[in-house]
């Protein structure tokens, strides 16, 4: 950053500082030190240049491992104290026996759901406004959650508020209120995240592979949907909740700033309290997992690179080859030095990011994981080098000296999972929940110093099948061409998010309506919108819209030409906020801003593509496609109309002015993520105008359960010649 300071102002300014002397004196001693910080460099760099591989790494130090206090309460939980007074705060956490493995398949969320709940909605003393207040001015944070395989709360004070915010913790993991708001809220938070799962390529990737390795829809890959989010109740928080926070199913562990014996009276008088119950078992069912080949592929056309994953199952933490299987995993993919990384990424240049794993579960198989991201010319390259290095720790020796790398590598890393206590404790807790040995530790830093070249290429050969990989792509159709072919028939994956059912009045019995006379007023509808004879091309409008906003009304001009036939439109806005231009198609869309280029999130395009099928242009234009049935004469705001229903990809209503033919409604119902539930739209249509042939609604309001979001008002619309 550069200043245009003139030099007389400059001068006078340090001229008259008060401590001019002492500045100069600090400034020279800075200015000296500078110096031989820049000579200790210059010898040291001519001195000691050398390469990562040329490091000696000395002997790992022994080093005592804290005690932990552990004891027992008739109820069954166990405690476990360290004592730390670094800082003057007390951590509690509690490990619960629970998990989404205890969720009915249909209605997949209904853990993580109860874990967000219990803490936003506050207990039967604490209600969630009071317990935020009370925690705000305390300076001290709860939490609760429940995931996979564990159910977690947690509690961070200050040392001299623990007796008193104790309590209050033990009120919200027995009493949490679960209010229908709070539930409501939840809701409508998961599902705009469903909403958005598909915008991010390696969330894709993540949660499709899991799918090939584990199978769909069981206890291992079921993911939330609108439909298992619906199906979740109140009563099934509080049973989930009821079953888990019981004493047989917790553990404590507590650290920081007090006193062991104190500690162990409050925690016995506040834990006590809380029923024994039945202990959960952590029984999943085995992974019927067969070694297969197979190509896979998601359609992602908003992207220009390759997002790759390939691999199988893996294995159980107690596997005695663990040890072996871990520096293995370092060889291939464990870091800078990593054969992964050397190869594919630094030599060949062929990743933007290449990484591996050798997964191994304590309740359940791992997976062995490989994976990159790369440029979409460059995939198949890509996955043929990885296959490559797996193959290649089957058929070639580690050299001793990438060995002992990989080694004291991997020995100094572990050294940070025990660098504070609080990690000590932790990981304690972990070995006893997990039904590991308290020397667990101990036990894999001695195997992996004994870990010899021939046992990296016993347990590649015995745990890696580099001929029965499940290959997954996120990728760009059109940039990848037929790269993928070369693996075996590809199988292309929908991602496509199931809707919930949704409700029309058209679904009604006595509904059912006339085809035949809903087939005539739409050919009625269809010669009013072309009195010219029909559509072949495009449609230019221009005017504006008025939008509702939180902040009151909002007008932005719009230049719009659509397509019918192909599906296309191109959108010029003017806004408050600046320019912008949406170009939209079946296969996606992008925005330009200025000279800025940005793909168009899918979900949003496919909106607009629903939008313009909504059309009444477009439907006018495609009635052989559609079913469409006269359900009688109906009155809406005081007109009488002919009411038809237009089934096709989309369902809709249409009420039509008999006079005119002309569309007056036109209502449809779906499911809105951000209401967290089915909507109805409806745009009222009216001042039709003619030009070149066709007929335009001037005046287009919308409505979103009967409240006026916006209104669309044309200046002109034409019908641009074709060639």
């Amino acid at each position: 950053m550069q200043t245009n300071h003139s030099r007389k102002p400059f001068r006078s300014q340090i001229i008259r500082h008060p401590n001019f002397h002492t500045l100069m004196k600090t400034r020279i001693q800075l200015i000296s030190l500078h110096l031989i910080l820049i000579a200790g460099l210059t010898l040291s760099s001519a001195f000691a240049q050398k390469s990562w591989n040329e490091l000696e790494y000395p002997e790992i130090n022994s080093f005592t491992v804290p005690e932990v206090e552990q004891f027992m309460l008739d109820n069954g939980i166990t405690f476990y104290l360290m004592e730390d007074r670094e800082l003057p705060l007390i951590d509690l956490s509690v490990i619960v026996r629970t998990g989404s493995f205890l969720e009915p398949v249909e209605k997949t969320g209904l853990a993580s759901m109860t874990g967000q709940v219990m803490r936003s909605g506050g207990s039967a003393n604490y209600p969630k406004d009071v317990l935020n207040e009370l925690l705000e001015n305390k300076a001290a944070s709860m939490s609760t959650g429940i995931g996979f395989t564990s159910g977690s709360a947690r509690m961070n004070v200050l040392k001299e508020d623990f007796p008193e915010l104790l309590e209050v913790f033990i009120d919200l993991i027995q009493n949490p209120v679960f209010p229908q708001d709070q539930i409501d809220l939840v809701k409508t938070q998961t599902n705009s995240g469903i909403s958005r799962r598909n915008d991010d390529q390696s969330g894709i990737a993540s949660r499709e592979f899991r799918s090939l390795i584990y199978g769909k829809n069981n206890v291992f890959s079921s993911i939330e949907e609108y439909e298992t989010i619906a199906a979740i109740t109140r009563e099934d928080m509080i049973a989930l909740h009821e079953a888990s926070f019981v004493g047989n199913n917790m553990m404590v562990g507590v650290i920081g700033d007090f006193r062991t014996r104190e500690m162990k009276r409050w925690l016995k008088d506040a834990f006590s309290g809380i029923p024994k119950g039945d202990k959960i078992e952590i029984d999943l069912p085995e992974v019927a997992y067969e070694f297969e080949s197979g190509i896979h592929f998601i359609n992602k056309s908003d992207v220009n690179q390759s997002y790759v994953l390939m691999g199988h199952i893996g294995g159980m933490r107690d596997n005695p080859d663990y040890a072996k299987l871990q520096v293995m995993n370092q060889v291939l993919s464990g870091g800078f030095s990593s054969r992964l990384f050397n190869v594919v990424r630094t030599e060949m240049g062929l990743a933007y990011s290449v990484f591996g794993s050798y997964g191994s579960g304590n309740f359940y198989p791992g997976t062995f994981t490989a994976g990159v991201m790369t440029q979409s010319q460059s995939t198949s390259q890509a996955i043929d080098a990885i296959i490559q290095q797996i193959e290649r720790l089957q058929n070639e020796l580690v050299t001793a000296e990438e060995l002992q790398l990989t080694k004291d590598q991997f020995l100094n890393s572990l050294v940070f999972r025990y660098d504070s206590r609080s990690k000590v404790l932790n990981e304690r807790i972990s070995y006893t929940y997990s039904g590991l040995p308290a020397d667990t530790f101990d036990k894999l830093v001695e195997e992996i110093k004994e870990v010899t070249a021939e046992d990296i290429m016993e347990v590649a050969k015995a745990y890696l099948r580099p001929d029965a990989l499940q290959i997954l792509v996120v990728g760009n159709a059109s940039e990848l061409g037929d790269q993928l072919t070369k693996y075996g028939e590809v199988n292309e994956i929908d991602i496509s998010i199931p809707m919930p059912g949704e409700k029309n009045e058209s679904d009604d019995a006595d509904r059912a309506g006339d085809p035949e006379a809903g087939m005539e007023w739409a050919g009625k509808m269809a010669s009013a919108i072309f009195p010219g004879g029909g559509l072949s091309g495009a449609v230019v409008t221009e005017g504006s819209q008025m939008i509702q906003t939180p902040q009151g009304e909002m007008s932005i001009g719009m230049k719009q030409t659509i397509n019918y036939m192909e599906l296309s439109l191109r959108a010029d806005v003017q806004s408050p906020m600046g320019s912008v231009t949406m170009e939209i198609g079946p296969n996606g869309g992008q925005m330009i801003m200025g000279a800025n280029t940005m793909p168009m999130q899918p979900a949003q395009a496919e909106q607009t593509i629903k939008e313009i099928k909504r059309d009444p242009l477009y439907i006018a234009s495609n009635l052989a496609e559609l079913s469409v049935n006269y359900t009688g004469m109906e009155e809406y705001n005081g007109r009488e109309l002919v009411r038809l229903t237009v089934e096709g990809d989309l369902t809709m209503n249409i009420w039509l002015d008999p006079e005119t033919s002309l569309p007056a409604v036109i209502s449809y119902s779906e499911f809105s993520p951000e209401a967290g539930g089915q909507i109805t739209m409806k745009n009222e249509l009216s001042d039709w105008r003619e030009a070149a042939g066709v007929m335009m609604a001037y005046q287009t309001d919308t409505f979103m359960n009967d409240e006026k979001v916006t209104s669309m008002i044309l200046e002109s619309h034409s019908v641009p010649e074709t060639e």
